[in-house]
């Protein structure tokens, strides 16, 4: 697939938070054609992408779903959270409430009918905690509306069953005593990066694997099964919190935690496209 259509576009920024609280985030926010709905063309849903831990909006699989979605007409939102990326704000500051607020503030500004969500790793998390937070708002007389969620590699309740209680007795001390402890890393430049304290207490407040998850929409689950980061078992714990109907978990064999191969990519768009 061509992605030149993704290319060259600048990013716009908004404002989330308050006083020091405050943090500069951009957005690439793709119209879709004007025939038919407010999100895309013929009225089919927009898509809205959540990328994941230390990821921004330039990758692989991000780029290839706003080609495809210029291609095909549809509006397409993609942006960095605080910390990453082209956003302001520092990472060791970030928290999944913070990222999740600033998930809403870029949904409720540049989104307009229903939309597909896409969410990568934490991103999972976060599309889970937005659906939900969009629920709450449907209910209350908002017009927020979800058409599906694709969920790659999910990684809902991360910090705390994938890395609090994996840590050994010392890296847990080493960040209850000094606040963050630096993790070694296997992608980007291999940079180690801070897991903060209060990333770790902060995600306690969101955690969803102890209870039922009704996000009231289609759910698509694309997972690795040779995934290192977030296992498999992960997805069938995930699968087993929703609702029975209209949840398929597509296994990958062969398919690692990024599922960036131009198969797996395939894949991906395919539930996309499946949705609306």
């Amino acid at each position: 697939m061509s992605q030149t259509a993704a290319s060259g576009q600048e990013p716009a920024f908004i404002e989330v938070g308050e006083g020091s609280g405050a943090r500069r985030i951009a957005v690439r926010a793709r119209a879709g054609s004007t025939s038919g709905a407010p999100g895309s063309a013929s009225g089919a849903p927009g898509l809205f992408w959540l990328g994941g831990f230390k990821s921004d909006m330039t990758g692989t699989k991000a780029i290839a779903l706003d080609a495809w979605a210029a291609e095909h007409g549809r509006s397409c939102i993609r942006f960095d959270y605080s910390g990453h990326g082209e956003s302001g704000g520092d990472f060791a500051d970030g928290t999944i409430g913070r990222w999740l607020e600033e998930s809403v503030a870029v949904f409720s500004q540049f989104c307009s009918g229903p939309q597909v969500v896409i969410g990568s790793s934490m991103g999972g998390w976060m599309a889970l905690l937005l659906a939900r937070e969009i629920a709450k708002r449907s209910k209350a007389g908002g017009n927020g509306k979800l058409a599906g969620l694709v969920l790659i590699a999910p990684a809902p309740d991360f910090t705390e069953e994938l890395m609090w209680k994996s840590f050994s007795p010392e890296i847990r001390a080493e960040i209850e005593t000094n606040g963050m402890w630096l993790r070694p890393s296997e992608y980007g430049d291999g940079t180690p990066y801070p897991i903060t304290r209060n990333l770790i207490e902060e995600g306690r407040n969101h955690l969803l694997l102890g209870s039922q998850i009704d996000v009231g929409c289609p759910v698509r689950i694309l997972q690795g099964a040779q995934d290192p980061d977030v296992p498999w078992k992960h997805a069938f714990a995930l699968v087993h919190r929703l609702p029975a109907e209209d949840v398929v978990l597509t296994m990958i064999q062969d398919g690692d935690h990024r599922l960036s191969r131009p198969q797996d990519i395939a894949r991906i768009i395919a539930a996309v496209a499946e949705i609306g």
